[in-house]
Parts: C-alpha cells; structure tokens; sequence
C-alpha cells in the first residue's frame, strides 16, 4: 500500500518547538518533491513549505520564513518540518503530500491551487499551540 504517514504533532506552548515526520511506506520519496500542507479549524488549507526531490530547493510560507525548516533524508525515506518558535496561530492539522515538483511556489498563485498534483498525501498530525 503507497502511503505517506505524518508523525511528531502535539500539543506545545507558544515559543516551542516540534518536528514533524512525513514517512513513505511502499514507494520511495527520492523522485517526489514533498509539501507541508495546514488547515486550521474554519479556515482554508495553506502551503506551508515544499522541498524538492533532491533536497537542493525550499520553499516556505511568508508566515513561516524563518521559523520553520523543511529536510529530507532519502535514506530513511523521510522528510522533516522542524517548527521552532511556534505560534498559537500555527495550530492546525499539518499534512504533507508527494509531487514531482514543488508546484504553486513561485508561481504567484497558491501551491493549494496545485493540490491535484499532489499524488499522495498523509492523513495529517495536529499541531497546538496554546498555554
């Protein structure tokens, strides 16, 4: 079965850090780009960062720029969200999901836009953050 599994939420106050795993099961992610994904209760799915297959391309969410890393590491066929000083406003269910490229960033317009691109996805961890 091709499946993605989103791993490391909780529940953190804000200032806090969490790390977020997105594993492969039955397929590699070396040729995919993968995608951080929220959605916050009552609002719209984001993008929240993308890194390409090979590592060498990210991208991030203006409201995440330098908070928030994304890696990889092909070996464990895994990918990361490291989310350092977190805010109450990031509280949402993070996804991430597998493309052959980071479609959307850049583009001007919403990589949500491009979800049809996205072939797989995880079914979310949740993120709190909150005292």
């Amino acid at each position: 079965q091709l499946q993605l599994v989103e791993s490391g939420g909780g529940l953190v106050q804000p200032g806090g850090s969490l790390r977020l795993s997105c594993a492969a099961s039955g397929f590699t992610l070396d040729y995919y780009s993968i995608g951080w994904f929220r959605q916050a209760p009552g609002k719209e799915r984001e993008g929240v960062s993308c890194i390409s297959s090979s590592g060498g391309s990210t991208n991030y969410a203006d409201s995440v720029k330098g908070r928030f890393t994304i890696s990889r590491d092909n070996a464990n066929n895994t990918v990361y969200l490291q989310m350092n000083s977190l805010k109450p406003e990031d509280t949402a269910v993070y996804y991430c999901a597998a493309a052959k490229g980071c479609y959307g960033w850049g583009s001007g317009r919403s990589p949500v836009s491009y979800s049809y691109e996205y072939n797989y996805w995880g079914q979310g961890t949740q993120v709190t953050v909150s005292s």
